[in-house]
């Protein structure tokens, strides 16, 4: 089963929504603006990729509350509480595709890691 993780009116989002609905891949949609997401989730993801892939500092939000931070995440458990405390923080979308992930939109890698 194919997750995506994100919130509905992020262009990226939308993209990818578009891309899997136009190749005919049947996925499940998670809003973790609405729906949270576990810390145990997010230190997978991080395990998969690290925490500054899936952190995003050119975020608004991130510009928004970085002085609070003196514009400095040490370190993932930092970073794990900062992205569930402000979800926009988390890079957008993040695909589940059995034991991997994909993290944004990038139509080539869609091909690659959804070929038939």
């Amino acid at each position: 089963m194919v997750k995506m993780y994100g919130i509905p009116n992020c262009d990226s989002v939308k993209k990818a929504t578009k891309w899997l609905q136009q190749n005919k891949i049947a996925f499940e949609f998670h809003d973790y603006k609405k729906q949270g997401i576990s810390a145990e989730k997010l230190k997978d993801w991080c395990k998969k990729t690290g925490w500054e892939t899936i952190f995003n500092k050119r975020s608004s939000t991130w510009k928004e509350i970085m002085k609070a931070y003196e514009g400095i995440v040490n370190n993932l458990a930092e970073a794990i509480q900062i992205m569930q405390q402000h979800t926009s923080i988390i890079k957008r979308p993040i695909i589940e595709i059995k034991e991997e992930i994909v993290v944004g939109f990038d139509e080539a890698l869609y091909k690659e890691k959804f070929k038939k």
